[in-house]
Order: C-alpha cells, then structure tokens, then sequence
C-alpha cells in the first residue's frame, strides 16, 4: 500500500464529499429560515435529538485523480455527542482501519505491514482544521453533531434551494459553511476553508433515512480533500443497516477508548 494512499485513506475516513461528482440538489425550494438565530436554533435543536446508532455499510475510496480506486466494508458505531467508532476491513483483516473518537481523544489505526500507522491527538490542543488533516470531526458533523457555537460570528444568505450558513473568524475570514435545504432543515453540504480562504475539504450528505421521529441520518456521505489546489482524493460511505441502539458501560468502554499503540512501526501524536 502506497504513502499516497496512507494519506487517501486516512483522510478520506477521517473527514468522511462534495466536489467530485456533485449531488443531484433539491428542486422543491421553500421559504427559508428568517434570521440568522432561527437557523441556528434549527440545527442545535436537532443536534439536540441525535441518538446512538450503529451500521455496516460499504466504502469507495478514489485517490490519486480517481486513477486508483479501492472499496471495502465497513463498521460504524456512534454515541453522541463525541464517541464514535469506524472499522474498515482491509486486506482481509477486519480491523485493518479503525478510527475511534470521544471527548478528550481521537486516533487512526491502520494495521498492514506496508503501512503500520497509528496517529492520535487531543482535542483540547487542535486549534484549526489546517492543522489537523485527520479530522474525526467532520465524521460527527455529518452524522449529525453540526457545531454551530456562538452567533456573532455567523451570517445567513439563500442560494436557491438552500439557507446558506458561513462562519467567519475574529479577523473576518471564512471558517465554514453549511448548506441546509430549506424545506426539511437538513445538511447537504458542508464546507470547510484552510487559511488561505480555500475550501480544504468538503462533505455531502444526502439519502437521509428516519431514525426516530426528530432525526435523520444520512444514508450516504461523501467527502472530497483539496491537494495541491485540486481535489484528487474522495470517499464515498454508504451505510446499511441503519440502527438505533442503546450501548452498555462496557460496550462504551470497548469501542471508545483509545487503544494502546502498540506493534506498529509509525506512532505519531498530532
């Protein structure tokens, strides 16, 4: 397995795509949210609903300008608001990729020989997205937990089908922006900008399946990474089995905590 394809991966499932091949987007356009405080309202309150769940599904990974292709099945599990576990089973190893998240930590393992990787850092000391190209985050955001703190630094506009969130930092460059369709309220897009005001990477969420009666999960998330000012790598993760579940102490305590980096050739703290 190819450094280039260390990076495609872990990337890709860690910020689990948007401007490879673009979504089909709404046509029903309604009215959209009044304020810049009615929207947020809107996604805190459904953050709000978000309930464990866990899925297999299957994930396409395209790196290197789509030349190289690679698909393989996955296991997720997610507790919110910041526990989450994905096992991608590659070279016939069901845990050959495991990310794990949860309050204070997250980390990245990938276990064959050519590779032998494992990446894990602490939240508190992240401070940008620029800085932390394996980004669990996004992986949470997509399935539900948008970050939408504070409301002076956000503004609202409408694209179309779309209620268009952005965030700016204290010195007025964009931060983010979230595309919500404006007729249901949910995310189809999310963007997120390096320090050069360049979208750094990009999730698409569509195919929302019902969870339970005030939330939804997309059944298909796509992200995209920016590399050398073109988009080359993307992911594509199509969830089945959709579940919501209720996970014990210990269960917690199995597939949350982050494990000990032992046997692998790279260790890395970010």
């Amino acid at each position: 397995m190819s450094g280039r394809l260390v990076t495609a991966i872990a990337a890709a499932i860690l910020v689990v795509g948007g401007c490879g091949p673009r979504i089909e987007r709404p046509t029903r356009i309604c009215p959209g949210a009044e304020s810049v405080f009615e929207s947020l309202s809107s996604l805190r309150a459904q953050s709000k609903n978000v309930v464990p769940l866990k899925a297999n599904g299957q994930c396409r990974l395209e790196y290197d300008g789509t030349k190289h292709k690679e698909n393989f099945p996955i296991k997720l599990w997610f507790s919110p608001a910041f526990d989450v576990r994905l096992q991608g089973d590659v070279a016939f190893d069901p845990r050959g990729i495991v990310l794990g998240s949860n309050e204070r930590e997250f980390w990245l393992a990938i276990k064959p020989k050519e590779v032998s990787s494992y990446w894990w850092g602490r939240w508190a000391e992240q401070d940008s997205f620029g800085e932390l190209p394996l980004n669990p985050k996004i992986l949470l955001e997509a399935l539900g937990i948008v970050e939408v703190e504070g409301g002076a630094n956000w503004s609202l506009s409408n694209e179309g089908a779309f209620d268009v969130l952005t965030e700016r930092n204290d010195e007025g460059a964009i931060v983010k922006k979230i595309y919500v369709h404006s007729c249901n309220y949910l995310v189809w897009r999310i963007e997120y900008f390096n320090v050069s005001g360049e979208v750094a990477a990009a999730a698409e969420l569509y195919k929302y399946k019902e969870i339970s009666r005030f939330f939804s999960v997309p059944a298909v998330i796509k992200i995209v990474t920016r590399a050398e000012g073109k988009f080359e790598d993307s992911v594509s993760i199509t969830l089945g089995s959709i579940k919501s579940t209720n996970f014990t102490e210990k269960q917690k305590n199995r597939l949350f905590t982050r494990p000990e980096a032992r046997g692998f050739k790279r260790v890395e703290k970010l």
